[in-house]
């Protein structure tokens, strides 16, 4: 999926700061501006702190990952098969679906996909010529695509055959899981109106440019150059043929999107809500000020002020801690050139786990509203997918092993820090690649506007500090952190980036199926930091062909114990703070948001 990042996946965070007195508080909750008023025409949203929406086109690229995003482009296209939590449960929503029915072939090598009678706002047909197009592009242009993984969508996909107006079939180049295929794979089509966006460049007539790869990488240059133009979201016609219950108002650089009902929509969720506002902030403090003035309808607190829950209750507010399907993690980038040959021997990688305290950045930090995390798969809820090697934590805390581990690898601890003193790939040695006098210093680029984002960061320095290991901490809004930390490779400039940050509510939030092929395998949309195991790759491959546990098991085990990135807890996606009368709102565990179910009540 995305990372809450993206992601990923992408989120607000817990803040330790200072908080408004009770006193204080109490005179906010007497006064009128302190209390929620509802609009039944209007719906005011805090969004994450720093955590801006910066795209539209419904093909997500690497730097662009990002849950708000997801759910704004959703709200404006649907997708053909649309999956969320919000009934407790993550499963396929056909009210929110382009397709009504995926009719899976006996052997498992082909899908059938039936589109329900629907249409696009400027009332041209909704047709299996418009999933045509978006499979196209992104075959086209794959190597853009975020969601891409070598061998998986659209690799998979050998052809596509137009039945009639409303049915179409995709043949895949083996057996697969029809659940995965479903819930992963067929997830990620969304059906783009061919009639209007089928074209080279703005001037250019719309054609069947995408029926060849040539024709299909210049429409894409076209609407990719012309996604990067925020400002231009609510003027540019391109936008505006739309098939999802919302269209944009208004979109700016700061942040702020006005969403408005689609009166032309014709869907399963028709919206009550005829206008949602969603607000940017910089940080929490400012996102908890508008709260207490009762300025927005939906925000979220800091788990550090459950216990003043009250304060906000008694404004009209109820407080719903939203539990995310989610992993969260530091990326390594073992492409760096410095610290790259230092990422890639497993007892470094080792040693800084064991640095980590998980259990206390859990309780402490976090206030309880966070598990540990040790692996791949989700540990937050409970299934069928996780390990028991992932759930035992195979490298428990302990900054003296982790010190051990270091010096009996040919590094001696000088001024405070563990420095390379006997380079080589022997066992007692440094490794491979690892020069002699290599100092074993990291730096983070870690997203900003979160006091408990910092706060972390400054417990696993200090943490890994008692190990011999020096870790320094840069900041920056989580777009610029995605944007800055690309997968790269060691002679670009911009490959000096060493670990990354963007999970203050998750790193990275999966589809029901949590696989990690656009994560951890070689060449995956979404692996950062270019991490590479065959055999992880095998196991990979395995969990999206096998229907049995174990095969996801197996990839969780060998992942908890190859550390591809540094496990960080998992914390809850919000404490979310919500209008009384609100209804119609769910926590998707998918952390995403779905406006056009939302409803005042009396």
């Amino acid at each position: 999926m995305f990372p809450a990042a993206t992601a990923a996946r992408r989120r607000p965070a817990i803040l330790a700061g200072a908080l408004a007195t009770a006193g204080a508080l109490l005179a906010g909750c007497s006064s009128t501006s302190g209390s929620p008023s509802a609009s039944s025409e209007t719906v005011n949203y805090a969004l994450p702190a720093n955590f801006t929406p910066n795209w539209i086109l419904p093909v997500g690229t690497a730097a662009h990952l990002n849950t708000n995003n997801n759910a704004i482009i959703a709200s404006l296209w649907e997708p053909l098969i649309a999956y969320d939590g919000s009934t407790g449960k993550i499963a396929w929503n056909k009210g929110a679906s382009l397709a009504t029915a995926a009719d899976f072939a006996k052997d498992g090598k082909s899908v059938t996909i039936t589109l329900g009678d629907r249409h696009w706002s400027d009332g041209k047909p909704v047709t299996s010529r418009d999933a045509e197009f978006w499979y196209n592009v992104v075959k086209a242009n794959k190597a853009q695509w975020a969601g891409y993984s070598p061998g998986k969508a659209p690799d998979n996909w050998t052809s596509f055959k137009t039945v009639d107006a409303r049915h179409f079939t995709l043949t895949f180049d083996k057996a697969y899981n029809s659940q995965w295929m479903l819930a992963n794979q067929l997830s990620q089509i969304t059906p783009m109106p061919q009639h209007a966006w089928d074209r080279t460049g703005a001037s250019a007539k719309v054609s069947d440019a995408d029926r060849t790869a040539g024709g299909a990488k210049q429409v894409w240059n076209y609407l990719n150059g012309a996604a990067k133009h925020i400002a231009q979201y609510a003027s540019d016609p391109l936008w505006k043929t739309i098939s999802g219950p919302y269209a944009v108002k208004s979109f700016s650089t700061a942040g702020k999107v006005v969403l408005a009902a689609n009166k032309k929509y014709d869907g399963g969720e028709k919206p009550s809500i005829s206008t949602v506002n969603l607000l940017p902030f910089t940080t929490t403090d400012a996102e908890k000020n508008a709260l207490r003035s009762g300025r927005v309808d939906y925000g979220y607190i800091d788990a550090t002020d459950l216990d003043q829950k009250g304060q906000f209750t008694t404004q009209g507010y109820k407080i719903k801690p939203w539990t995310g399907w989610a992993i969260t993690y530091l990326p390594y980038n073992f492409n760096n050139p410095t610290m790259g040959p230092v990422f890639k021997q497993l007892y470094a990688r080792q040693a800084i786990q064991e640095s980590i305290d998980q259990s206390s950045l859990a309780k402490v930090v976090f206030n309880g509203t966070a598990v540990p995390g040790y692996g791949p798969v989700p540990q937050a809820q409970l299934s069928s997918f996780l390990s028991k090697e992932q759930k035992e934590n195979p490298y428990p805390f302990s900054t003296a092993k982790a010190k051990d581990l270091l010096t009996s690898h040919g590094w001696t601890l000088q001024n405070g820090v563990m420095t390379c003193t006997t380079p080589g790939s022997g066992d007692s040695a440094c490794g491979e690649g690892v020069d002699k006098g290599t100092t074993f210093e990291m730096q983070v680029l870690s997203q900003s506007g979160s006091t408990v984002t910092d706060n972390m960061m400054s417990a696993i320095q200090s943490s890994l500090a008692k190990t011999g290991i020096k870790f320094s901490i840069k900041t920056a809004p989580v777009n610029s952190v995605l944007s800055q930390t690309p997968q790269c490779t060691a002679s670009q400039p911009i490959c000096k980036w060493q670990l990354s940050f963007f999970g203050t509510a998750g790193s990275w939030y999966f589809p029901a199926y949590p696989t990690g092929d656009s994560l951890f395998q070689s060449k995956g949309g979404s692996n950062f930091g270019n991490y590479s195991n065959p055999d992880v790759d095998k196991l990979i491959d395995a969990s999206t062909t096998s229907d049995s546990p174990k095969a996801m098991q197996d990839y969780s085990a060998a992942l908890a114990k190859d550390l591809p990135v540094v496990w960080l807890p998992e914390p809850d996606y919000q404490i979310s703070v919500v209008n009384n009368r609100l209804g119609g709102f769910f926590q998707d565990s998918l952390a995403e948001f779905h406006p056009a179910q939302w409803t005042w009540t009396k």
